[in-house]
């Protein structure tokens, strides 16, 4: 059944907010139960919305529109079609980047082994280098895992200081495994920069170290 509400809360960083409509409580809904027809959704938009409740937690809106934006009229699709294509990015979650960043892991690890065994770094640094993608490999599942039941987010600079700390490659596995944030252009951009700005801050000391 649907309903008619209004946005009064609207958190664009973290992809979540709340409707109110008369006679019941305030409504949660993520980003990705948002079908548009206003642009992006803000406080004040009055939106019709489906009302479900689901694990007892409190009601959760989908299907959620602008008012008087019509919902799409369905068309039957072949059952061919339901089937994801093999290698398929967004149905079987493909590795993407596989043939930058795997390569760039051996070199990066061979360098901080050839550091330590020539003490240019202390042997503690492999270890510590290996509970750091530990740990962002871990922050990303909780952030997707908080994406999926509409909990508190993690902040995405948060995420891209544990990369630029040293954590991309747990993070670079992390996106591919859970399939989080790697259609999002701007966070791919931001990971990659990170990237850069980490392993080469590493290769210049070292490169000064011996010259």
């Amino acid at each position: 059944m649907n309903k008619q509400g209004t946005v009064i809360r609207w958190h664009d960083n973290r992809g979540f907010g709340f409707i109110r409509s008369e006679g019941s409580a305030d409504v949660f809904f993520h980003v990705r139960d948002f079908r548009g027809g206003a642009g992006a959704p803000r406080e004040g938009l009055a939106v019709t919305f489906e009302e479900i409740h689901v694990g007892g937690k409190g009601p959760r809106a989908v299907a959620v529109r602008a008012a008087g934006v019509a919902a799409p009229a369905r068309r039957p699709t072949p059952r061919a079609a339901s089937v994801p294509r093999r290698g398929s990015h967004e149905q079987e979650g493909g590795w993407s980047g596989a043939i930058v960043a795997l390569p760039l892991m051996l070199v990066y690890g061979g360098a901080l082994a050839w550091a330590v065994f020539a003490k240019d770094l202390p042997w503690w640094v492999l270890p510590a280098s290996a509970f750091m993608n530990l740990i962002t490999f871990w922050l990303y599942w909780g952030d997707k895992h908080s994406a999926t039941t509409g909990q508190w987010r993690t902040a995405e600079k948060t995420l891209h200081l544990w990369s630029l700390a040293g954590g991309w490659g747990g993070a670079w596995f992390a996106q591919q495994v859970h399939r989080h944030k790697t259609s999002k252009a701007s966070f791919q951009e931001a990971y990659w920069a990170t990237v850069v700005l980490h392993c080469g801050a590493l290769g210049a000391w070292l490169w000064s170290l011996h010259h």
